[in-house]
């Protein structure tokens, strides 16, 4: 089914919408998936925040003109699944780890912050841990110094008075 031009002009207001607060968009081929591999794809990406449609292709290049997003209307190319997500990696992540589960999703290419990305890079691009992780670990290694100062204090403490009842 075709769409007529009124939906077209949606389509195409909608992913500018999505594209105006995003930082990764992530492309991915999926010829020959199940729909319940789709399904699940979706899911996960709703999970996450991601921004996931089979769109036509000629409306996204549309959308993109003009944005940071613009060099990747190149490799928009076949049947294809767009990733859009403000978060910078939520949408490479989500793809990427698809594609290693199910091998009728081939990540194509990317583009986070106006620079296209390979396949290689958007797999890169996913294995940086989320913000939530990095902040975890952050506070750890603040931590960890002030948790030691604490325990110096108390064993010096503890000998000071142990000297203080002999």
């Amino acid at each position: 089914m075709s769409l007529n031009l009124d939906d077209k002009k949606a389509v195409v207001a909608d992913v500018s919408a999505q594209l105006a607060g995003a930082q990764t968009i992530v492309v991915a081929e999926y010829r020959g998936i199940q729909v319940s591999s789709m399904t699940k794809l979706r899911a996960q990406a709703r999970e996450q925040g991601v921004f996931l449609r089979v769109l036509k292709n000629t409306l996204v290049r549309r959308a993109v003109a003009g944005t940071a997003f613009e060099g990747l209307a190149e490799q928009m190319v076949g049947p294809l699944v767009y990733g859009i997500s403000a978060d910078p990696i939520a949408a490479a992540k989500v793809l990427h780890q698809f594609a290693k589960a199910d091998d009728k999703i081939i990540v194509k290419a990317g583009s986070y912050n106006g620079t296209v990305l390979t396949a290689a890079q958007v797999g890169e691009l996913a294995s940086i841990p989320s913000r939530e992780e990095l902040l975890s670990k952050l506070l750890y290694v603040m931590q960890a110094p002030v948790a030691g100062f604490a325990r110096a204090l108390a064993a010096l403490a503890e000998k000071q008075a142990e000297a203080e009842a002999a």
